[in-house]
């Protein structure tokens, strides 16, 4: 079974994307802050992406437990809503942390296997808000804006050894981190919505899988939006 590692797998759509993966018969290592237990073919360490001295050992904790990865899937990360003036340099910086410099170099440790083996697919978790913007969420915005520049340019220093880097930028989805937004910003944007709602975690899930199945081979350095048309 091929070995994928998720992270963000506590709730939400990482918890979506890692039993997705169980049913399609890979074997998942899931990481977030809370444990969760989600049946056979999964694995979990508890981690925050907050203490970026440790993901080298986390890394390497995984390596040494279940091998070298085939895939890796990028989708903790942390909200921060908020106006920039009034927002705490703390939230900042830690919104940066976990949102962008913590995928970064959690993919630099485990793309090294993947060099060796000459295959490897990685998946980073965006949003349309990296390239619409969205009023209270500008620090959000930026985090996710520089993982897709993260994703194209690593797409091109990693495709000669046959590893596919891309992005899915999901639209705005009823989940844990967009319950701080409220239930009426949430109807106004599946209002605004050319198919009248919200994309589902499971759309989401569905690119996931296509992109490390065999068919997502020729696919790498792009950014795939699933937002039910918001953003069109």
């Amino acid at each position: 079974m091929s070995v994928v590692v998720v992270t963000g797998t506590s709730s939400g759509l990482g918890a979506d994307i890692a039993r997705t993966l169980i049913d399609k018969g890979y074997t998942v290592v899931g990481v977030s802050r809370r444990d969760v237990k989600l049946g056979e073919g999964y694995s979990h360490f508890c981690y925050d992406f907050s203490d970026l001295a440790g993901i080298k050992q986390l890394a390497g904790d995984i390596v040494a437990e279940h091998g070298w990865p085939y895939a890796l899937v990028n989708s903790a990360a942390v909200g921060s809503d908020g106006v920039l003036p009034t927002m705490h340099n703390s939230e900042i910086e830690r919104t940066i942390t976990v949102n962008l410099t913590a995928p970064i170099l959690f993919t630099k440790y485990l793309t090294r296997g993947m060099l060796d083996a000459r295959a490897g697919r990685i998946v980073n978790v965006s949003s349309i808000v990296s390239s619409t913007g969205y009023r209270g969420l500008s620090v959000y915005a930026s985090t996710k804006a520089g993982l897709e520049g993260f994703t194209r340019s690593l797409a091109r220093d990693l495709g000669r050894r046959n590893i596919t880097v891309n992005a899915i930028a999901p639209g705005f989805m009823d989940t844990e981190m967009t319950q701080s937004l409220g239930k009426d910003a949430l109807a106004t944007i599946t209002r605004r919505s050319p198919l009248g709602r919200l994309p589902d975690t499971s759309s989401v899930s569905a690119m996931v899988v296509h992109l490390l199945g065999e068919h997502g081979g020729d696919i790498t350095g792009t950014v795939l939006t699933i937002d039910a048309g918001n953003s069109a």
